[in-house]
């Protein structure tokens, strides 16, 4: 070649030569001993080299990877089909500067770089396959057995050794024979010296496709001495070896689609009628609007989701356990703002905390929950108070159900004083949701002697027209649950020896439950009696599972 004084000549020269489709591999050592400007001679000579390959879908192929202590590929045999793009994806190439891994990169080309998932044609083509390994150190790692297991399974390798290279691994690396496989120069400028080495080698044969009178209906590819027809995608090609058919795919009857299928260029897929989708199998299909295909049985309305549908119910009105049928709360006539006082002291437990919330959730059933109806919030105590949810925050019994589930259990001391000074300062304020007019009403439950007093706090958010009642069990102290309740003790006060005998407090309830005559002044008769008709109603439930346990 002829110095230009910046690129070679041959980088003018309009497709110089007439090359067979090749798979191309460049398998680049980036260690961290070659230096930067060397590296950059490396990628120049790639560059150079590509000059004498017609690089194409159906011509030449061309990948690369380079490899230091660990491989790293670069692009792949189907990543790039124009010249340009290889080119500049090689200049855009970093330096590794790491190992000398070469055993490793070799397994890599031929494990992984020459398959046909990432773009190697298929052996019975003839596409030759070429590797050409670029290193300039002794391997850190063998290569004697992986480069003959690499040349058994068909491919030709070429080893390119620069500087202080010991030409015995070159040549356990090579393909046979060694005298046109295997190059050793004595540095990265004398690189370039091997351009036209490797041009007798890549070019030359005749390309029998561009004679023309091949034949082939869709593509020829030529191969050495002579040439093949292949087919486009979704396409065989038949037994004269020259024309094409459409494969369809759905034709031995086994796609299992359940309404309609279409054969592509790869398979037979599902499809679906008008008004329905494909499910996630692929196979089966599923209405856009079940509550139009189905018999839902939903008393008020059916409503679709993603795969099935649900039931719900009109303003008002809740929806039952069947899932499908309406009822009225069982409170719908009392509107209220209720506050729940938990204790969750670790003399509680985890599971009799558990069954307090499942308490609070019930009674939450029987309640008109709405924006317009009763708001209910909730502390939890132990040794601090914790606000679970206001007054304000959830305006449905879903929600507000789904805050209790969540409730993480305190388990530490018993600070009930604070937690009524709590709900009396901040629970019914304006600002967490209270509201002017409506009955305010804070059930205790508590299992336990306080650690602080209870009866300051609890006086004052009575005397302001909150109606409490203490709910105690076990060790609760019935002094402080009087202290705490509002008057009388005997409709406000109700305890159990543990959370087995709670028979005792559903008992006690009953004889409250929609009495005939007001159980509480100033016009909140309603709202008191339906709420103890819903304590009433959870406690029996929980003594039903006790026994059962």
């Amino acid at each position: 070649p002829v110095d230009t004084g910046c690129w070679p000549v041959w980088m003018f020269w309009p497709n110089p030569c007439k090359a067979i489709p090749l798979d191309f591999i460049f398998v680049i050592d980036s260690s961290r001993s070659i230096r930067p400007n060397d590296y950059e001679k490396v990628k120049t000579f790639i560059i150079n080299l590509l000059q004498f390959l017609k690089i194409g879908h159906n011509a030449t192929r061309v990948g690369l990877l380079q490899y230091g202590s660990v491989v790293q590929p670069e692009f792949s045999l189907s990543t790039y089909t124009t010249k340009s793009e290889v080119e500049q994806a090689v200049r855009n190439m970093e330096h590794l500067a790491t190992g000398t891994m070469t055993g490793l990169a070799i397994q890599y080309t031929m494990e992984t770089a020459f398959t046909e998932e990432h773009g190697a044609r298929p052996m019975n083509l003839h596409i030759p396959r070429i590797a050409m390994i670029v290193t300039d150190g002794r391997p850190q790692d063998t290569v004697e057995e992986i480069a003959a297991q690499a040349r058994q399974a068909g491919i030709q390798i070429f080893a390119i050794g620069v500087g202080r290279v010991d030409m015995n691994t070159l040549r356990a690396i090579g393909s046979e024979p060694h005298s046109e496989h295997v190059h050793l120069v004595a540095n990265f400028s004398q690189i370039e010296t091997l351009i036209s080495v490797f041009q007798s080698k890549l070019c030359g044969g005749i390309d029998h496709c561009d004679l023309g009178n091949h034949g082939c209906e869709h593509n020829c590819v030529t191969v050495p001495e002579s040439y093949i027809c292949t087919c486009k995608r979704g396409y065989v090609l038949n037994l004269d070896g020259k024309t094409c058919s459409k494969i369809d795919h759905c034709a031995d009857g086994t796609h299992g689609c359940e309404q309609e299928f279409m054969s592509t260029e790869d398979s037979c897929v599902c499809k679906c009628r008008k008004g329905y989708t494909l499910r996630p199998d692929g196979k089966t299909c599923q209405s856009l609007d079940l509550c139009q295909t189905v018999h839902h049985g939903c008393e008020h309305q059916c409503v679709s989701t993603n795969d099935s549908y649900i039931c719900r119910c009109f303003e008002g009105f809740m929806l039952a356990e069947d899932g499908k049928s309406c009822k009225k709360p069982e409170c719908s006539e009392g509107v209220m703002d209720l506050v729940f006082v938990i204790d969750g002291s670790k003399s509680l437990g985890p599971n009799n905390f558990e069954l307090v919330k499942q308490f609070v959730n019930s009674i939450v059933d029987s309640l008109d929950i709405s924006k317009m109806g009763t708001h209910v919030g909730l502390l939890q105590y132990s040794t601090k108070v914790r606000t679970e949810f206001t007054l304000g925050q959830y305006s449905t019994a879903q929600h507000i159900k789904s805050a209790v589930n969540r409730m993480q259990y305190m388990g530490r001391g018993s600070m009930t004083g604070s937690a009524l000074r709590h709900m009396f300062e901040s629970s019914f304020s304006t600002k967490e949701g209270g509201r002017f007019n409506i009955p305010r009403v804070s059930i205790v439950f508590t299992d336990g002697r306080s650690q602080d007093d209870v009866s300051e706090w609890a006086t004052k958010a009575k005397n302001s027209g909150i109606t409490i009642y203490a709910l105690g069990v076990g060790k609760a102290i019935e002094q402080e649950l009087r202290e705490i309740a509002s008057e009388p003790d005997e409709k406000h006060l109700y305890y159990a020896e543990d959370f087995e005998k709670m028979a005792e407090i559903t008992k006690k309830l009953k004889s409250r439950i929609c009495a005939g005559n007001p159980i509480i002044s100033q016009g909140i008769s309603n709202s008191l009696t339906c709420l103890l008709a819903a304590m009433s109603k959870r406690l029996e439930t929980l003594e039903n599972q006790l026994v059962h346990k």
